[in-house]
């Protein structure tokens, strides 16, 4: 567009103008991660960030090719330790890496996660293959990949996370504790026993008999992997993209054959020689029970891995969003992938976490990496079986005993004990170590059965009288005055087993007295309704008044004719609005006042108290708009003493006397000036953001006086205080005029919105020319944000460094750039 020409306010400039094919699917937003408030609250007012790191900057394919190397180099040396592990022919970890690449990859639901041989069902299929012998496992395999297609088909996959996280962080947990027990023997240069138990009772001897060649190599694999990470960190040239596990088996396999060390070596026996499944052998039952076993945990631990690869790939920031995880076609995919692994002798194949995440952190953006995996597996076990051949066994028994003892992770065990599910997890680490992981799994599931029912069972139920005395000892109401309020406080799930010890303290309430009934647990059955309206009715009955709350402070089972006000529905729709029309205004804000004071204040009068006797300290300046639609509380979601706000028509600020560029940019507003001098001066606020609005009535009013002046001049109409504030907005229409800012993922609504905008923008250059933001600008102790809110959308935008706005997506983010503080 020609220089000097401006642009028509109702489109976007034609500079900017974007084929809509090469724009992305959806748009990046970030915001700053919340800060929590004094109030325990998190605000979401933007802050300085720095920019999160993009991994869709690089082309599509070149991206999935380098994660694919990456995650192959990891799955290489894990698919053969997983192999030994399980007393399975080694080549099998190789298909099943194979397998789960490809063919899961080329269907899956989760388009980031990678399959294959997994630590998660070592323990199963090593049982397995001790009873039943491999052809028959092979079967199990195929038949329990059958059965995943078939609930892939049903659509359960949501259901099966519904088993409690306690039992499965239990189970893995038990799964890595037998593996560590195994594996630790070959660590120490011998065999390792039938069960968990016999590995224990033989630990003793195998200490006396140690291989010190074995236990040497082990020992290389054990630092190599515990230091690499500390080593990658450093940023030591190439290293830091070898892969750990990859580092730890070339090393050791360097120090073995330096050394001349005589150990038992991988042992890849010809392709022709590969045992395929064979018709599956033994008791009904128990082969029954055998694809029900491998069914359930590759489908749990698979999916439970897919929904931790969305959240990962959620927080990486991609400028092309991942889709979401489809659970129903990612167990379709699961079930074909064993199907076609146990019919090829392979071992059973899950989504795998390790591999799963190592492929987003590698910047993978779609299934070609998990596929491309699986295509570098198939030609280095056709065409690098004699550098394979060197990996002593030792080694990889030392890889997979660091995975198994990574299993029982630090984080579960402080997950549960915070959730006070310690119990189950304890039950169920045991059950599957001693047992088995089905048997452990019962356990844990009968145990978290009984653990509710004693919580659903256990009721406290107490007595206080408001003024901290001791409750009375009896319901005969001597000594008692009627004014007298008690508090009857109930923990736990109300329900006909609590009925009595619910109606014994009630009996204790004298009659007249005013009462609250505080129920703080999520149910509550018709038995115990029934006793507590019961007796409700009983108690107003004779001259006393009755409240049914939440721990929230909602009330409970009211009746109809009682104030129900809640936070934030209009007065409109209030039902108790009852008094004649020409009150109904002051009526309603009494009402609003009436209902605080009787179910917020209640809440809030501890935090007030507090922030009376220490004073404000708010971190962040609030500049926004009177409008009455935009709730600051609410859209920060901040509380007393977090923001301190200033609104006003418009949310302008107008220049300091004498720094403007003419007659009527240069009005100063002593009220506006003296909230910022003492926000930035006096409260020390760390950062100062302008809120516009859509559909602004100030916006709109310029929009109509520029529309007049162009049609019948200015003469003759009076200057009245609205429309001599609105002057300190006629930069903003110029600077709408002269290609202002814009929304990233669509076109403005209107003109309107395109001058709220340029008017954010415009706001904060005014801030800039205060002298005491300039100066806190200049030290660095200050920064501003630009942010607008779309009423009919309930969506913010934030302003970005290149001069636009983004929108703020659900959950922590950072802001797209550099602060706006330093937009110019």
């Amino acid at each position: 567009m020609p220089a000097g020409r401006p642009t028509p306010l109702g489109s976007p400039p034609a500079e900017r103008a974007k084929d809509p094919e090469s724009e992305p699917e959806h748009d990046p937003e970030h915001t700053a991660d919340p800060e929590p408030t004094r109030s325990g609250r998190h605000t979401a007012v933007p802050g300085p960030a720095a920019p999160p790191e993009r991994t869709a900057t690089r082309r599509p394919f070149v991206a999935d090719l380098s994660a694919s190397v990456t995650v192959f180099l990891i799955a290489l040396p894990l698919s053969l330790g997983i192999a030994l592990a399980t007393g399975a022919p080694l080549q099998a970890g190789l298909l099943s890496a194979a397998v789960g690449g490809i063919v899961v990859g080329l269907i899956c639901g989760a388009p980031l996660q990678v399959s294959g041989p997994a630590a998660g069902l070592t323990v199963i299929t090593a049982d397995l293959i001790q009873q039943y012998g491999w052809r028959t496992t092979c079967a199990i395999t195929a038949l329990a990949g059958l059965a995943q297609l078939v609930l892939g088909s049903l659509r359960v996959a949501r259901s099966a996370l519904a088993v409690s996280p306690a039992i499965v962080h239990g189970m893995l947990a038990g799964i890595g504790v037998t593996i560590a027990l195994a594996q630790l023997h070959i660590v120490l240069g011998g065999s390792p026993q039938s069960s968990p138990v016999d590995n224990t009772l033989a630990l003793p001897g195998r200490f006396a008999d140690l291989h010190l060649g074995a236990v040497s190599v082990s020992a290389v694999v054990i630092v190599v992997l515990l230091g690499w990470p500390r080593l990658s960190g450093w940023g030591a040239g190439p290293v830091r993209y070898v892969p750990g596990a990859l580092a730890a088996i070339v090393l050791a396999t360097c120090f073995a054959s330096l050394a001349g060390l005589r150990l038992p070596r991988v042992d890849l026996p010809s392709w022709s020689n590969h045992a395929l499944a064979g018709m599956p052998e033994g008791p009904a039952l128990g082969l029954v029970a055998a694809v029900l076993t491998i069914m359930l945990v590759a489908s749990v631990e698979s999916l439970l891995s897919a929904v931790a690869v969305d959240k990962l790939a959620g927080a990486r920031g991609d400028e092309r969003p991942v889709p979401r995880a489809d659970l129903d076609r990612e167990l379709r995919a699961q079930g074909a992938g064993n199907f076609v692994a146990g019919l090829l002798g392979g071992l059973p194949v899950t989504g795998v976490a390790v591999r799963s995440s190592a492929n987003v952190a590698a910047g993978a953006v779609s299934r070609r990496s998990t596929v491309l995996h699986g295509v570098w597996v198939v030609l280095a076990s056709l065409l690098l079986v004699g550098l394979l051949e060197l990996i002593p066994l030792a080694a990889l028994g030392a890889l997979v005993m660091v995975v198994g003892i990574q299993m029982v992770k630090i984080s579960h065990v402080r997950s549960v004990r915070r959730h006070r599910e310690v119990l189950v997890y304890a039950a169920t680490v045991a059950g599957v170590v001693m047992l088995g992981v089905l048997e452990g799994v019962a356990v844990g599931i009968a145990v978290a059965v009984a653990v509710s029912l004693h919580r659903l069972s256990r009721t406290k139920v107490t007595l206080h009288r408001r003024d901290g005395g001791a409750a009375p000892e009896a319901a005969d109401g001597t000594g008692e005055a009627p004014e007298d309020t008690y508090l009857v406080h109930v923990r736990g799930q109300l329900t006909f087993l609590a009925v009595p010890r619910l109606s014994r303290v009630l009996a204790q309430v004298p009659p007249g007295a005013t009462v609250e009934v505080e129920l703080t647990g999520s149910f509550m059955d018709h038995a115990a309704f029934e006793t507590l309206q019961d007796w409700r009715r009983a108690h107003i009955a004779q001259g006393g008044t009755v409240e049914l709350t939440a721990a929230t402070g909602r009330r409970i089972a009211e009746p109809a004719t009682a104030h129900h006000c809640t936070p934030w529905s209009p007065w409109r729709n209030h039902c108790c609005v009852t008094t004649p029309e020409r009150h109904a205004p002051a009526h309603r804000l009494l009402s609003g006042i009436s209902n605080f004071q009787r179910n917020t204040a209640p809440r809030v009068r501890e935090e007030l108290a507090r922030l009376a006797r220490e004073g404000q300290r708010p971190t962040q300046l609030f500049l926004t708009c009177a409008d009455s639609r935009v709730v600051t509380s609410m859209i920060t979601s901040s509380g007393p003493g977090d923001l301190f706000t200033v609104r006003n028509v418009g949310n302008l600020v107008p220049l300091p006397d004498g720094t403007g560029d003419d007659a009527d940019a240069a009005l100063p507003d002593d009220s506006v000036a003296a909230a910022i001098e003492f926000a930035v001066e006096v409260l020390r606020v760390e950062s100062i953001t302008v809120c516009g609005h859509s559909g602004c009535g100030a916006v709109q009013a310029l929009l109509d006086e520029e529309a007049a002046r162009g049609d019948a001049g200015d003469a003759g109409v009076p200057p009245t205080p609205l429309r001599r504030w609105l002057r300190h907005g006629l930069p903003s229409l110029a600077r709408a005029r002269a290609d202002g800012p814009r929304l990233v993922s669509r076109p403005y609504a209107d003109d309107a919105e395109r001058v709220s905008l340029a008017n954010v923008a415009q706001q904060l250059d005014h801030l800039r020319r205060h002298p005491c933001v300039r100066r806190r600008l200049a030290d660095g102790s200050l920064s501003l944000h630009g942010m607008y809110f779309h009423v009919g959308e309930a969506q913010a935008y934030v302003l970005g460094a290149q001069g636009d706005f983004t929108a703020v997506r659900p959950g922590p983010a950072a802001l797209p750039g550099r602060a706006a503080a330093d937009v110019r």
